[in-house]
């Protein structure tokens, strides 16, 4: 059976990505699987449920800590967290896409496939979400984990929004925790210039006290 590997939660400035790899008969999916960001929450809520009930699925998560790491960058760590929900799936002889979370749509899935165990075919495709139904339902699975993810963060902080650099609620979530606590939260990725922004405008603001 074919695979699918995508992921959620790249581009916020708080909490994890997460990269899910589904295997299955795509013609077992539901027909309206594809890329999560064109599904209403509940429905992708439902699609997850029903495709972790008829496919192999493996999910990785990539937290705050290792996004920060200076030794490391986002298409790395993509590679990385795709290669390992791909390899809780993956069975040699298989073939499947995964989204390319590079410019150089080869090059990424020639990494993916290097850091899996598995001898398999890794085709990376950009928008591979809203072509391929096994992309779009590991895309689904992925957003559902991301979003669960913020929920939690929510339960912990209060609103805190998306957690994308361009939502408002999420910059101030931010600049009301550094007003209070003189420090980003644990969940803010502070390498971001968003966060660099946040502590900027506080210092700017504490000098202007005197």
């Amino acid at each position: 059976m074919p695979f699918g590997v995508d992921e959620a939660g790249k581009g916020p400035v708080l909490g994890s990505m997460f990269a899910a790899a589904v295997r299955a008969d795509p013609g077992t999916l539901p027909d309206d699987v594809g890329d999560s960001k064109d599904i209403a929450p509940v429905r992708r809520e439902e699609l997850a449920a029903t495709i972790r009930g008829r496919a192999a699925v493996g999910v990785a998560e990539v937290p705050v800590e290792r996004i920060d790491d200076p030794e490391t960058d986002m298409n790395t760590l993509t590679v990385g967290a795709h290669a390992d929900a791909l390899s809780a799936v993956a069975r040699d002889g298989l073939s499947g896409r995964v989204d390319a979370g590079d410019t150089d749509a080869e090059r990424f899935g020639r990494r993916v496939a290097d850091r899996v165990a598995a001898d398999l075919t890794v085709v990376a495709e950009h928008g591979a979400d809203e072509t391929d139904p096994l992309v779009g339902a590991a895309s689904i699975i992925a957003k559902v984990e991301r979003d669960a993810h913020v929920a939690a963060l929510a339960a912990e902080y209060g609103d805190v929004g998306s957690g994308y650099p361009s939502d408002p609620t999420t910059r101030a979530f931010l600049a009301s925790y550094v007003d209070d606590h003189d420090s980003l939260p644990a969940c803010a990725r502070s390498s971001w210039s968003t966060c660099e922004d946040v502590l900027a405008a506080a210092a700017q603001s504490t000098l202007g006290e005197f």
